[in-house]
């Protein structure tokens, strides 16, 4: 989380605000309940625990040496809530109208003294946009790393089920529930149109020989002795577990298979 403070004015009142990597507000307790007329050490009896956190700032002074208290957004929402003040009502539409929209859409709060600020102050105007670009590729990074992590924990869950061999519908439902929308009829159809399986013939189904050599398949074999006495043999291809993971990990990115 970012500790520089961007100050907006309500009515002639300092409200302080930090932007965590996200991009999501956190608001200065002591400047909210100034505010909407809250004691301060009740903060804590009146918000979840993921609604409150102590942050240090070289911007704020410090209390008996303790990190100030922040609260976010839907914190605030609730401070706003149990206030009995007027002002709480008006201060509630100039944070959800003013100050957030602006936040969200240009990383700052863009009141008019920053922007005059700005305009006339080169230095301000490029200090501005360089934090700007900075909290935007922060934000971008860790957005990516939350999309990476969710699909190696997508790839880990199916590695589990990768210790035996398995049949081509099981395979289909490993990937239904890993984010794929589909079922075992429609995998069969993908796997001969993209030549993992034999289109035509006796052999329809059957592994080709590029599954086969990459250890894809194996070819389950099931002696029937039938009532005449004669017997046949059943073949079944099976997903190999090195299989599994190859097509999972083949999908991933792929939510639905249209064929």
């Amino acid at each position: 989380m970012s500790n520089q403070i961007q100050p907006f004015d309500f009515n002639g009142i300092q409200v302080r605000v930090l932007t965590d990597e996200h991009g999501n507000p956190w608001f200065l307790g002591a400047d909210v309940c100034a505010i909407l007329g809250t004691a301060t050490n009740h903060i804590r009896e009146y918000l979840d625990a993921d609604e409150i956190t102590n942050i240090r700032s070289t911007d704020i002074a410090q209390n008996g040496g303790k990190a100030p208290v922040f609260v976010s957004e839907s914190g605030l929402y609730s401070l706003v809530l149990r206030s009995r003040k007027p002002e709480a009502r008006e201060f509630k539409r100039w944070v959800t109208h003013e100050v957030l929209p602006s936040i969200r859409r240009h990383g700052a709060y863009m009141t008019e003294s920053t922007l005059e600020k700005a305009v006339t102050e080169p230095d301000f105007l490029i200090r501005l946009a360089t934090q700007i670009k900075q909290e935007r590729a922060e934000k971008e990074k860790a957005q990516a790393q939350v999309e990476r992590m969710r699909l190696k924990a997508l790839f880990a869950d199916a590695v589990e089920t990768s210790k035996t061999s398995i049949l081509v519908g099981d395979l289909a439902k490993v990937l239904k529930g890993n984010g794929v929308d589909i079922g075992g009829t429609r995998l069969f159809a993908w796997l001969r149109d993209n030549g993992w399986l034999m289109k035509t013939g006796s052999s329809r189904n059957m592994p080709t020989q590029k599954s086969m050599e990459l250890g894809l398949f194996e070819i389950k074999e099931t002696t029937v002795v039938h009532s005449d006495g004669h017997t046949t043999i059943n073949k079944t291809p099976k997903v190999t577990g090195k299989g599994q993971t190859f097509f999972v990990n083949k999908f991933l990115g792929h939510r639905e298979i249209t064929q």
